[in-house]
């Protein structure tokens, strides 16, 4: 398979990498001028280019004409976490982007174990998780991770931007099937889905994601840790909507 990089620098039948990629291709994958690369323009559009130059730091490309990326969901979801502790959301943020989701929203809430710290600067890192995801598994866009919000009330705030609020509750709810069985489920193209920390989530703020137009799902019988969680609930929206076939 074809390896894949990311660049803003795509038009006209050319493109080229710029920096850390033209590095990785020139110096670390030993590319030759003829060989040709997937390369994504991070708005889920394709192109096959074939290198043309290799100079110090910088590739260039002819390439085809774009294609839409077969691997985009035909949903967008943003995954709100609770932050959890032991660097799990690491993990979470990779398998995520690897299951489709379009954007990674830490947050800290009542019960959370896990306290602010370095944010920025773990961040960092995060973004270079997703995008290190997007590549191998195959992404026609690049998934962002944002900042972590301080508590639930700015989480609930967020709700009015989605078509469709899924709020996970170890105490329970209606099922994911029936959700997507009706309306406006089985139309929603924008949805957030909701998953807390080790601690879960305190009825007041339970209460609050129903005020604030949530549907309040539950999991089963069984009580999932919160790095698994969201595995689960993604794996399962996108089989829903017809994403893992």
């Amino acid at each position: 398979m074809p390896h894949r990089y990311f660049t803003a620098e795509v038009g006209n039948g050319r493109a080229a990498l710029n920096g850390t990629d033209a590095h990785h291709l020139a110096d670390v994958m030993r590319a030759k001028i003829g060989e040709n690369v997937i390369l994504c323009d991070a708005h889920a559009v394709e192109y096959v280019g074939t290198i043309t130059s290799i100079q110090p730091g910088r590739v260039e490309f002819t390439v085809t004409e774009g294609y839409p990326s077969a691997a985009e969901p035909s949903v967008e979801v943003t995954l709100f976490a609770g932050y959890p502790k032991l660097g799990k959301l690491e993990d979470t943020i990779r398998h995520s982007v690897e299951l489709g989701v379009t954007n990674v929203v830490p947050f800290f809430s009542r019960y959370c174990v896990a306290a602010p710290k370095k944010e920025e600067a773990k961040n960092e890192r995060y973004c270079r998780v997703a995008v290190e995801a997007a590549k191998q598994c195959g992404r026609g866009i690049l998934p962002t991770v944002e900042l972590p919000l301080p508590d639930f009330n700015a989480v609930c705030d967020r709700f009015k931007d989605y078509d469709l609020v899924l709020f996970f509750y170890e105490c329970g709810g209606v099922s994911l099937r029936e959700v997507f069985n009706k309306e406006p489920g089985n139309r929603a193209k924008r949805i957030a889905v909701v998953t807390g920390s080790e601690g879960g989530f305190a009825a007041e703020e339970a209460a609050h994601a129903a005020e604030c137009g949530a549907v309040t799902v539950g999991l089963g019988p069984r009580i999932l840790r919160c790095e698994t969680a969201p595995l689960a609930v993604l794996s399962a929206v996108m089989t829903l909507t017809g994403n893992l076939e």
